[in-house]
């Protein structure tokens, strides 16, 4: 009996030895990680740190992927993502995070500190992340590339993921493109719009070629003064072209949409391509033709242009006169007019870009075109497969007359409502114009008046423009 209590008792003060001297280590681990990272350099740290998991690792049945900032001289799209798609977890080993605001954006960037560690799950499996940054020492003489993406020019970053070897496969062919397509998607949701225009004096550098500038304009198909029909039929082609991606691979189409809005002034072209950016979350590339000098300039600005983008040319009507170019071409051989001709865009030439083999070049891409005279462009501009659909942006209609009275004057009805459109049937007023009057006044009634004088004012106009018209074509 003696002997099984002395037993127990020696078992009892070896199991406190063995977990006073676990929590010695522990507690001595946890200083000694302190006092590094107070009073150690972080080069240094890395190294440290970095020897350690090593030494460890080899007893460990965790494997270990090293994902560098960059492949070769060009970036690392995994890294890029990891960073992306980490920077909003925390894990209880989370302290230290930075949060930036970059100027005119919507959304905050979250990203680790140095050194942090997150912990992850992907289908129940745990996979453990740490941003690696070091120090090294560069010639201040070398120029490295790299430099221009890199927070410090003497620094090299890269995460490492750990995880249990029965995952590899899991992590590889799972997690990795998990993360990839969840960071595409999320960016997209965050992103602020951007409207780009060209910068003329960098024509020959890809990366700066287009200014970007921050899109704020409010227009939304719900306050968009058009025909609910016309709006309802957009917006789903719209989301029909969204939802088509392995569609166009299969009938080996590229991956676009093109759109001809053709109307008078002021029937609301630009604020249609504002609303279909909005809902589509959509960059705005601004391109205007008549500065370019040549051919190969318009195809060095289509390559620089990003996925997910609505490319817009207004007025084409009056941006390039395409007949007129063909055929003098084809016809004269003064040598100083044939040199001015060869240092502008030609119709040839821009219509390979729109469905040839350079519009292949990249993929979720609209093209707008916007003119107010449709009979003046080129037949071949018209022709099937170049733009996908042609919308008429019409004249003010009653419909669009209630959605304005409803967004400018806040009323859905009014008892001068019958009166004015009628009117609209044939005043050909443009949205713009009816805008215009109903801002005026911030009385409803008086508002309205306003705009009834001028539907009449409109049709006295008109009266007037077509007996002029019938004059002259009796006189010819």
């Amino acid at each position: 009996m003696s002997s099984s209590s002395d037993s127990k008792s020696n078992n009892l003060a070896t199991a406190k030895s063995i977990l006073s001297a676990v929590g010695s280590i522990a507690a001595s681990i946890v200083v000694v990680r302190g006092v590094a990272q107070d009073f150690i350099p972080p080069e240094f740290q890395d190294y440290l740190f970095s020897g350690l998991r090593s030494f460890f690792s080899r007893f460990s049945n965790q494997l270990t992927v090293v994902i560098e900032e960059f492949d070769g001289l060009g970036t690392n799209e995994i890294y890029a993502a990891a960073a992306a798609y980490l920077g909003p977890k925390i894990s209880p080993n989370t302290r230290r995070l930075k949060i930036s605001k970059p100027e005119k954006e919507k959304h905050m960037n979250i990203t680790m500190e140095r050194g942090e560690e997150i912990t992850d799950f992907f289908h129940g499996q745990k996979f453990k992340w740490v941003w690696i940054c070091r120090k090294i020492e560069t010639s201040h003489n070398f120029y490295n590339p790299r430099d221009m993406n890199s927070t410090m020019r003497s620094e090299v970053r890269s995460f490492e993921l750990t995880f249990h070897k029965k995952n590899r496969g899991l992590a590889l062919d799972s997690y990795l493109p998990f993360i990839s397509k969840e960071v595409e998607v999320k960016k997209h949701e965050k992103k602020t719009i951007k409207i780009f225009t060209v910068d003329y004096e960098n024509m020959y550098n890809l990366n700066d070629m287009w200014n970007p500038v921050t899109l704020d304009h409010p227009a939304k198909f719900e306050t968009l003064a058009m025909d609910t029909h016309q709006k309802d039929v957009i917006m789903r082609d719209l989301e029909r072209f969204l939802r088509r991606r392995e569609y166009y691979r299969k009938v080996g189409k590229a991956w676009k949409r093109g759109y001809l809005l053709y109307g008078p002034p002021g029937t609301g072209k630009s604020s249609l391509i504002a609303a279909m950016a909005n809902y589509l979350n959509f960059d705005v590339y601004d391109l205007e033709l008549t500065e370019l000098r040549r051919n190969s300039d318009l195809r060095k600005l289509l390559l620089a242009t990003a996925n997910k983008s609505i490319l817009v040319v207004e007025d084409i009507d009056c941006t390039i006169d395409f007949q007129e170019r063909l055929a003098t071409r084809a016809t004269t051989s003064v040598t100083p007019f044939h040199s001015r001709e060869d240092n502008q865009v030609t119709l040839s030439g821009f219509l390979n870009f729109v469905d040839g083999l350079w519009s292949s070049c990249g993929d979720e891409r609209i093209i707008v075109f916007t003119t107010n005279y449709i009979e003046r462009l080129d037949p071949a501009l018209l022709r099937p497969g170049r733009m996908d659909m042609h919308i008429n942006m019409s004249y003010c209609t009653p419909c669009g007359f209630r959605l304005l009275a409803s967004n400018y004057l806040d009323i859905k009805d009014h008892p001068m409502f019958e009166e004015i459109q009628d009117l609209l049937l044939n005043a050909r007023v443009t949205p713009a114009e009816v805008a215009e009057q109903l801002l005026k006044d911030d009385e409803p009634r008086d508002a309205l008046q306003g705009l009834i004088d001028l539907l009449h004012k409109k049709m006295r106009q008109n009266e007037e423009v077509e007996a002029e018209s019938a004059q002259q074509q009796e006189q010819a």
